[in-house]
């Protein structure tokens, strides 16, 4: 059997981290927790799950995991946010890969949490996760916004678990709109140094496209009241996007 380490990469997560941390109590056999001088008690949340607790400058989603994965003791990993904990069913398919693994990195399915309803549409499930992973395989990708766990060969099998990763991603409507603005300034920045820009008919056709999308095929409508906010929101953040990236791109 392989010997798991859970890294975690923490900021203010006093909410969200004990169910984290409890939920992967029967297969961590260590637990990192790389954080960013939270200011409330994540870190004594941390220290009742006996976890490694290092204190970095948030430098960056991707840079941030890659370094706490590195931190780690043993070459098996489990990377989580604070946000999302294992289920039942997932918990006894990585006990399955400890005991015998099949291949480098597995993936599993993603189930979100919105407003206190799941999300089985919208196109947010399965939203499968590059998480289990032998470190020595791979790395993360350097991306401000969406990182991801890259192996070196990108022809190598990935292996995909049973069961859901729970992730309490909005309790509210406002923390939805907070991270739009946070992450539509991060993809727009990183866009612009890259290069790109956006024209007119980007900016207006893009976000009906994405509601379209979202809503119509990928069957936002199933999920109710909150699937149509979620669809509008993500149209309305497709639309922030762009135009961020035309005015960051024209102001250079």
């Amino acid at each position: 059997m392989v010997k798991l380490s859970v890294v975690i990469i923490t900021f203010n997560e006093e909410s969200n981290l004990a169910r984290c941390l409890e939920s992967v109590t029967n297969i961590a056999d260590e637990i990192i927790i790389v954080d960013s001088a939270s200011t409330d008690n994540t870190i004594a949340v941390a220290r009742k799950f006996d976890a490694t607790i290092i204190q970095r400058v948030f430098t960056g989603y991707a840079d941030q995991k890659d370094f706490a994965t590195r931190q780690a003791s043993n070459d098996w990993i489990l990377s989580l946010d604070a946000d999302e904990a294992v289920t039942p069913a997932l918990e006894k398919s990585i006990l399955a890969a400890k005991i015998a693994p099949k291949y480098n990195v597995y993936q599993m399915p993603r189930i979100t949490n919105y407003c206190g309803r799941w999300i089985r549409h919208c196109g947010w499930y399965p939203d499968k996760q590059t998480r289990l992973y032998n470190r020595t395989k791979g790395r993360w990708a350097n991306k401000q916004v969406h990182e991801h766990w890259q192996m070196n060969d990108s022809n190598e099998q990935v292996g995909l678990l049973d069961g859901d990763l729970l992730h309490y991603s909005f309790r509210s409507i406002s923390e939805h709109l907070k991270k739009i603005e946070k992450y539509s300034e991060l993809a727009a920045r990183e866009a612009v140094t890259n290069g790109k820009t956006a024209g007119i008919l980007k900016i207006w056709g893009s976000p009906k496209w994405h509601f379209f999308s979202e809503y119509v095929i990928k069957l936002g409508f199933m999920d109710g009241f909150y699937g149509y906010i979620i669809c509008k929101l993500s149209a309305h953040a497709t639309f922030v996007k762009y135009t961020k990236i035309r005015l960051y791109s024209k102001a250079k």
